[in-house]
Parts: C-alpha cells; structure tokens; sequence
C-alpha cells in the first residue's frame, strides 16, 4: 500500500502532481481528512522547505503552513533574508492526521508506514523543482528523507545527500518553538531557527545557478 499507484506516469510538471495527490488513498490518513495538502510555491525554487504534516488551519484551507506554525515560519523567513513566494514549500505527508480533544481536532504524528506511503509524492516534487538545497523542518522530515537514524538533535544544519544527490539539512519544526512554555528559551529557539535559515540561504546563494 502506498502512492505509487496514484502518481500519474510521466508528470512533467507540479499541478499535474498536485491533482493526481488528490484522489490518493495510499494509506488510511485521507479517510478522515478533509482533503490533500499538496505542495506549493516557485516550481524552480533553490529552496524547498518540507515540513510534516498539514495541521488544523491547513487541512480546511488545502494550503501548507498557513496556521500558527505558518505564521512563525513567515517571520522567521523574512528575518533570514529568504522570500517565501520564492521557496517551495511542501510537508512529507499530505494528510492531517488528528484526534478529537473536545471540540479541537489535535496533530497526531504519522507514523512510519504512513510517511513511507506518501514518499512518493516528495520525492516527486523534489525530482520537477530539482531545488539547490532542501530544508527539512522536523524529525519526520528528516527522517523520510535522510534515513531514520537521522537525529535533529545531533546533526541539525549538517548538509548531506537527499534523493537524487539534491543537498539536503534539518533544523527544528516552527510548532516545536511553539510548544516551548518558558518564554526566554523560546526566544532563543526561535532565533536559531532563523539562524538556521539564514545558513540555509547563504549556502544557496554560494552555489551556481
């Protein structure tokens, strides 16, 4: 099981990925979404931002990284010098998958089946935008990408081959900085998660177009 299936054959470009993602039943997840959140940005970025999963505000809205999460990563982005209508950005899974708490859907991590079901679909992407570097924003990110000995908490900012030989780093996920309750080391978080994109950007601007 998984979105092998549901990729179309010889897609040369996002949107016709994009509209295929929407009818993909590869794992269980789009049983209780409300609908594929696929990529979206510059389809020639030097920089993709993979994050996740969708959460609450982006499974309505079918668009990543336009929640509380969103909006930090915006801030940071503008902090470190990078425009995000010139980045792609992207999650790993294209699902929300959440449980009820109340009248609140909350973010249930994916699991390890789930994430590997819907690899496809990024390496997809990052196969048509072919970016410079890729930026992953959290564990399941990385992992998917980099292999699941990967540990953010140890080789966070090191630079190593992604799929296709494409330079690929992690750094936090915005939510972690979020849930951070002491409010000095969530300041501090949140400026070396700008440091980190700020890295990220000084790394492509070294490389030849």
């Amino acid at each position: 099981m998984g979105a092998e299936e549901y990729l179309p054959a010889g897609a040369d470009d996002l949107d016709t990925l994009a509209e295929a993602s929407a009818g993909c039943h590869g794992c269980d997840l789009y049983k209780r979404a409300t609908q594929t959140v696929f990529g979206v940005g510059d389809p020639h970025a030097r920089v993709m931002l993979v994050g996740e999963q969708p959460g609450d505000r982006e499974d309505r809205e079918g668009l990543p990284f336009v929640g509380p999460a969103g909006r930090l990563l915006d801030e940071a982005l503008e902090e470190a010098g990078l425009d995000r209508g010139s980045l792609y950005v992207t999650n790993a899974v294209k699902h929300f998958k959440w449980e009820q708490r109340g009248k609140v859907r909350l973010h249930k991590q994916p699991s390890v089946r789930e994430v590997s079901a819907c690899l496809p679909w990024l390496t997809a992407e990052i196969n048509l935008v072919d970016p410079a570097l890729v930026v992953c924003l959290g564990a399941t990110a990385a992992r998917a990408l980099l292999g699941p000995s990967f540990r953010v908490t140890r080789q966070r900012g090191e630079v190593l081959d992604g799929p296709f030989g494409v330079p690929t780093t992690a750094t936090v996920h915005p939510s972690a900085i979020l849930r951070i309750r002491d409010d000095a080391d969530r300041q501090a978080e949140r400026r070396r998660f700008v440091d980190d994109l700020r890295s990220a950007a000084a790394q492509v601007a070294a490389r030849p177009t």
